[in-house]
């Protein structure tokens, strides 16, 4: 049996769909934001299949810059996170309606 391109795809589409339950129905902030990490895992993936698939590196291009995208966005939102820590003393996204203090 060979691996073809569904499969990738669908591996991609499940894990964009447990990251986009996680977004919806977590509480933790911390959560939530893996679950965006996972989602634009599964979007590197289909970039990488598809560009393997037909033989373009346009796909693999794509990857590095949706990594830098990801580290600038870990990178700014750990800051907020640690910010909230610090001001309220929880993460829970219910305790954090507004971003002023």
């Amino acid at each position: 049996m060979q691996i073809e391109l569904t499969h990738y795809l669908l591996l991609t589409a499940v894990l964009f769909s447990i990251g986009v339950m996680g977004v919806l129905t977590r509480k933790n902030l911390i959560i939530i934001l893996m679950s965006v990490e996972l989602m634009l895992n599964a979007v590197n993936l289909t970039f990488v299949a598809v560009a393997r698939f037909t033989a373009d590196i346009t796909g693999q291009v794509l990857v590095f810059f949706t990594m830098c995208v990801a580290a600038a966005e870990v990178a700014v939102g750990l800051a907020i996170l640690i910010s909230i820590w610090r001001h309220r003393g929880t993460m829970h996204i219910d305790s954090v309606k507004l971003l002023k203090w």
